[in-house]
């Protein structure tokens, strides 16, 4: 209730005071600590959405914890289906800096597309997962994407992925589904860490190595996207994205996050 509340809030670009974390967690947000998303033993206020299903079921397992990490795994696939799955954070957020540590490894599962090899991503800025329809696929929100090197070759991680939406970037509207980062490719199974500075309506930054390697401005719904219309009527028309719910992907290769942090910013 309190997520479908915010969403319909921030679509109807209502100036609204920065959203906080859970009281156990305000006082340490105030003083510029990270604080983590994840208590690193169970998913306690996180919710699956995976395409074909009901919101809060995952039926063959695909988001769980081990190890003290959460885990996309796919071992109860016989083959992906594009059955592609977000697992959401129960808070929505405005105005924040957040922190994944995150690493791939194993093998795509059967049925994967090609481009998903070594391929996840952060949503922000996304829509109530109630609000999406059992086989859509993607959450309206802005991703970013994450991907992991192939042998040989570059392959740019913490690019820019739109489902449902439109950003700025220098003062032009960009239209185009994915644009890449400035960042270097990194290999492997290591771990690796990606930022997010997220501030409202007014400008997302991707960070990595401490640079930043992408930003663009006023983030939008695309009024003409199937998924987005809902949500356009019932803001009444209003586009302009402020802040949303916060989830991590599953797109068919299996990838950990070993770290979840927040760092609440004013606004």
């Amino acid at each position: 209730m309190i997520i479908r509340l915010f969403s319909s809030l921030v679509l109807l670009g209502l100036v609204l005071s920065p959203l906080r974390l859970a009281a156990d967690d305000e006082e340490k947000a105030e003083e510029g600590e990270w604080v983590s998303l994840f208590n690193g033993k169970d998913l306690t206020g996180w919710t699956p959405k995976i395409r074909y299903e009901p919101v809060g079921e995952d039926k063959r397992g695909t988001f769980r914890v081990a190890d003290g990490v959460i885990q996309v795994g796919y071992e109860n696939y016989e083959e992906f289906g594009e059955s592609f799955g977000h697992l959401f954070h129960e808070t929505p957020y405005s105005n924040y800096r957040l922190r994944v540590e995150y690493r791939f490894f194993g093998e795509q599962v059967k049925g994967g597309p090609g481009w998903a090899f070594r391929n996840s991503g952060v949503m922000v800025h996304g829509q109530d997962p109630a609000t999406m329809a059992d086989d859509q696929d993607f959450p309206v929100s802005i991703e970013v994407q994450l991907l992991g090197g192939k042998e040989s070759g570059e392959r740019t991680t913490a690019n820019l992925c739109t489902p449902g939406t439109h950003v700025f970037m220098d003062g032009e509207l960009i239209k185009r589904h994915c644009i890449s980062s400035s960042s270097q490719t990194y290999r492997g199974d290591d771990w690796v860490t990606a930022e997010i500075e997220v501030r409202g309506n007014e400008v997302i930054r991707h960070i990595m190595d401490g640079e930043v390697v992408l930003e663009y401005q006023k983030p939008l719904l695309d009024a003409e996207d199937d998924s987005a219309k809902p949500l356009v009527e019932k803001a009444g028309g209003e586009l302009a994205l402020s802040g949303g719910t916060i989830s991590l992907q599953s797109e068919s290769h299996p990838v950990e996050f070993r770290k979840v942090e927040i760092l609440l910013l004013e606004e």
